[in-house]
């Protein structure tokens, strides 16, 4: 806990492990940056380390949410024998395959991959006695509510299942009363987010937005800036015009494959490059403590999709900005 910065439990953690080590279902409420996964991964370790037959599936809405939730379970079992495998499109289907056939006591992955490893008969779904669902309101709005139905239906009765959203619209009961049984559910829904970030508005009044945008990216407290545009297309625009301009840059977004992405997220961590471009689908999940801004250079869909954007800054405690352009 204390090498991923945790010196103390965060709230989701203090309530949901004693519960999740007792073996109760559980939904967990919390907000992007509240140490969320810590709180299933580390029971669930500690359960697995007293029983080796245990298995753990856990299904995630995107797959940079599942990488990180890999590297977290890295460092939480250094050393004591835990394997896992990634089970996400964009990668090696028969890598996935050859790597369950060593039966990894976690598997993790996303919705679409994980049915297709089923009908393929390379995961038997029956197997995992503990299951996490993880982002699940992020998950329905992708989509994926037939496929978290029919991946259900295959789990065994007799298990322990975890339920992890920021919200719990109606689209998610339904979901809920097929995968719980006598839950203990656990909300810890703060405002901490926002109150670690600045928000404000950029009024254009007639500006050029990327002219705006450029000097902005020149001043020296834009240290780590990422970007959210609404369309693959004006990213890779965006992208063009900026190194055109002079700044590194990299960008993700749903038509790259996921060793670009990788890459990517790599380049920023390690601060190759300063500035990642987006379109929603790293507005969840994604973990860098780091970003000194997020700029949302077209605005989102809806309140949700602000919430989760601005929520990649002001983490671990540290402030943030979030910078929203209007015309």
């Amino acid at each position: 806990m204390i090498a991923r910065g945790f010196e103390y439990p965060t709230a989701i953690q203090d309530q949901s492990i004693s519960p999740i080590l007792e073996g109760r279902d559980l939904v967990g409420v919390a907000d992007t940056g509240t140490g969320k996964t810590a709180a299933f991964l580390l029971p669930l370790i500690t359960k697995i380390s007293n029983d080796r037959f245990q298995k753990v599936l856990i299904i995630t809405p995107t797959r940079e949410l599942a990488a990180q939730i890999q590297d977290e379970l890295k460092m939480f079992s250094l050393g004591i024998g835990i394997h896992s495998t990634l089970c996400i499109g964009g990668a090696s289907l028969s890598m996935q395959s050859r790597q369950l056939s060593r039966r990894p006591q976690f598997v993790i992955g996303t919705p679409g991959r994980i049915q297709d490893l089923q009908e393929r008969r390379r995961l038997n779904l029956a197997d995992y006695q503990n299951v996490v669902l993880d982002e699940v309101d992020r998950m329905l709005d992708m989509g994926f509510i037939n496929d978290i139905k029919k991946i259900i239906a295959f789990l065994p009765q007799k298990r322990q299942s975890l339920f992890f959203s920021a919200t719990l619209p109606e689209s998610t009961k339904v979901i809920m009363q097929a995968f719980l049984n006598n839950h203990v559910t656990v909300s810890v829904k703060t405002s901490a987010t926002s109150q670690n970030v600045d928000q404000d508005v950029v009024n254009l009044r007639g500006r050029n937005k990327l002219e705006v945008l450029h000097d902005m990216l020149n001043l020296e407290e834009f240290k780590k800036v990422l970007i959210f545009g609404r369309t693959k297309f004006g990213v890779n625009k965006l992208e063009r015009e900026l190194r055109d301009r002079g700044f590194a840059v990299e960008s993700i977004h749903g038509n790259r494959s996921q060793a670009q992405r990788t890459r990517a997220l790599d380049k920023l961590k390690k601060d190759h490059v300063k500035i990642l471009l987006a379109t929603d689908v790293v507005s969840r999940g994604i973990d860098i403590d780091d970003i000194t801004h997020v700029i949302n250079f077209d605005p989102p869909e809806t309140y949700e999709d602000y919430i989760h954007r601005i929520g990649r800054t002001g983490r671990a405690g540290k402030k943030g900005v979030a910078l929203t352009f209007v015309n």
